[in-house]
């Protein structure tokens, strides 16, 4: 099976395992921008010892590109019962010029979850 063939997407209004990709600030090339990838923004992801996120990753294409580049990653773990760890990256980015965000997450129970929003 091709990773392809796993990968899962949803409205994130509707589906608490999209991770949310949020652009702080306006995209200037080769400034830094500040870009938040949360999953559970709209409907909270449990994060127990039983179902959590264990990681996201946030990767960028830019225009005229078909090679993304991973720009961060964060791993996630403290998952209850008195410990948890808010499945939230944050990151500060200088991109050369428009393109697209991607962000992918995983679910120990549910896999592997994409978004994905065009910055510039």
């Amino acid at each position: 099976m091709k990773i392809s063939e796993i990968m899962k997407s949803a409205d994130w209004k509707a589906e608490k395992h999209v991770p949310v990709i949020t652009a702080l600030g306006p995209f200037t090339s080769g400034e830094a921008l500040e870009v938040e990838v949360a999953v559970g923004k709209e409907i909270p992801h449990p994060n127990t010892t039983e179902h959590y996120i264990a990681w996201i990753a946030l990767y960028y294409t830019p225009e005229g590109s078909q090679l993304p580049v991973e720009l961060a990653r964060a791993e996630f773990a403290a998952h209850g019962p008195d410990i948890l760890t808010a499945p939230i990256l944050k990151t500060a980015v200088r991109l050369p010029k428009p393109g697209t965000l991607q962000a992918v997450a995983y679910c120990n129970l549910h896999g592997v979850w994409e978004s994905e929003q065009r910055v510039g």
